[in-house]
């Protein structure tokens, strides 16, 4: 069976400065109708960054939605047509300070499919060198280092809640752990 879906027709609800909303009639696979909200998002970039020590690092900051400080790896929204990868070592640099020798490229997200077209691009970053935070003017974080093994268990302990940490750090426990279990 053809699962696709087929846009009728678009009308956009709102058009922002990071999302625009739009409502889409789709035509079904049994040849039905329904409405399909849609963000409409230009993607983001996250980097789990890893010390010589085995140490990911990680930024806290508030985020508005949630009304609470997150924990959570590197990253960053794409403009539009923006290269990830270049993106992904800018963000990098410019919140932690460190710029890498070695990227591994950790595949894409999809962090909310049901109604948000944002894809998220991860990478792993080794061979670091540290220098100074280059934040954007209405940023405020903090940078943290922690151990990745001890990362990975509060991923399994539900203390990091963010969808791309908890993705970025499983492929880079698994990817420097060869796939052992902790």
């Amino acid at each position: 069976m053809d699962l696709t879906e087929k846009p009728i027709a678009q009308e956009y609800i709102y058009k922002g400065r990071i999302v625009n909303l739009r409502v889409d009639d789709a035509r079904l696979p049994d040849g039905g109708t329904a409405k399909r909200e849609v963000i409409e998002h230009p993607g983001g970039v996250c980097i789990a960054a890893l010390t010589d020590k085995e140490e990911l690092l990680f930024v806290e900051q508030f985020r508005y939605p949630y009304s609470e400080v997150v924990l959570e790896l590197p990253a960053g929204k794409l403009e539009y047509g923006e290269d990830p990868f270049a993106a992904g070592k800018r963000e990098l640099r410019e919140e932690t300070g460190a710029t890498a020798r070695h990227y591994t490229d950790l595949g894409k997200l999809y962090p909310t499919p049901g109604y948000c077209g944002e894809v998220i691009h991860m990478y792993m970053a080794t061979g670091l060198s540290m220098g100074a935070q280059d934040l954007d003017d209405d940023e405020f974080l903090e940078v943290r280092h922690i151990p990745l093994e001890e990362a990975y268990r509060m991923v399994m302990r539900n203390e990091i809640r963010d969808s791309k940490t908890q993705v970025g750090i499983c492929k880079a426990y698994y990817h420097i752990k060869g796939g052992v279990n902790a």
